[in-house]
């Protein structure tokens, strides 16, 4: 019987104090935005192992998301890098002439595909090979002068094309085996690299195709996971609460009082997601940029926004992904229980 009166009691001081909050929430909006997000933190606390589980589903799906645009852009860009170096390498006759080369270059150059030309006479040649092979003391002691002489009227000369679309050769390929002056003066026994790097170009580019595609997917299905836990953790909320939402009702709070708590409960999860997926990407990418670079991929433009003052923005980024998340989960956990109830 004691309890009962206490249980009304308490009731009846509960009702007073939502009453009074009511009349004076117009007349104090900070005090009732401070008031929701004490309530807000109070539920986060209150709810600490749900609320743990939604932060890090939603850390780990921020996670997924970043490493997916990381992939894929780091893949690509190593694929244009790759093509913005390749060039098509023409074997020409030993012994071809400066003129003659200066020749088929004006040729070559007419081409809107062409970006830029090279060429080497096979003196010029034989000089790259010795160059390359200054440190070994075995070639360099046989090349006499008659060997000298042997080697440069046996070795190419040489032009190297670079292109503006290495995927769109036909225009070059035609200049070569249709003009006459490539056709006589181009080597037959060595063809032309055309398709050097080409494979491994595809590769790569299928690579980041794939890293995007199947990226996308996994950060679906954790987003929509992270959706649903931090939905159950909110109804669990509203319904313990339930009581309390009653007596809001009745003294005439209106939904967005009544909405804005667990909103505020969703927000903190998102915020500290936010942090701590931000603080494992930057920590986990920095770990494994320099092995990336050991096998060629382009981290640079990656490198350049996390070594900058741009860091600060990503973090930001992280944490408004984050109460994104938070915050659709949670109205359309409420916004289901305000219409029902």
């Amino acid at each position: 019987m004691a309890e009962e009166k206490k249980a009304s009691k308490l009731k009846q001081v509960s009702k007073k104090s939502l009453r009074v909050m009511q009349k004076t929430r117009r007349k104090h909006p900070i005090r009732e935005q401070a008031r929701i997000i004490k309530y807000g933190t109070k539920g986060f606390s209150r709810n600490i192992w749900l609320s743990t589980a939604a932060t890090a589903v939603m850390a780990i799906t921020l996670i997924i998301l970043f490493v997916t645009i990381v992939a894929s852009a780091v893949l690509t860009s190593t694929a244009e890098l790759m093509k913005s170096k390749i060039d098509i390498t023409i074997y020409l006759k030993p012994n071809t002439s400066r003129e003659i080369l200066n020749e088929l270059t004006a040729t070559i150059s007419e081409d809107k595909n062409t970006k830029s030309v090279e060429t080497s006479t096979s003196e010029e040649e034989y000089a790259k090979f010795l160059k390359e092979n200054e440190g070994s003391d075995e070639i360099i002691n046989i090349l006499d002068e008659e060997m000298t002489k042997l080697m440069i009227a046996k070795m190419q000369a040489t032009m190297r094309i670079k292109v503006k679309d290495v995927d769109n050769l036909d225009s070059i390929k035609k200049i070569v085996e249709e003009d006459e002056l490539f056709v006589k003066y181009v080597d037959g026994d060595k063809a032309p690299t055309y398709d050097v790097n080409q494979a491994e170009i595809a590769t790569i580019t299928s690579w980041a195709r794939i890293a995007r595609t199947g990226g996308i997917i996994l950060a679906g299905v954790f987003l929509v996971i992270s959706v649903l836990i931090i939905f159950s953790t909110i109804r669990m909320a509203i319904f313990s609460r339930r009581e309390e939402i009653y007596m809001m009702k009745l003294v005439g709070a209106e939904k967005r009082f009544i909405r804005g708590p667990f909103l505020v409960e969703a927000e903190i999860s998102g915020i500290i997601s936010g942090l701590i997926a931000a603080t494992v990407s930057y920590f986990g990418f920095r770990f494994v940029s320099p092995k990336l670079s050991n096998y060629g991929i382009n981290v640079d433009s990656i490198n350049e926004i996390l070594e900058s003052n741009k860091l600060i923005l990503v973090f930001l980024v992280f944490v408004a992904v984050g109460i994104l998340i938070g915050r659709i989960s949670a109205r359309l956990a409420v916004h289901k229980y305000l219409n029902k109830s």
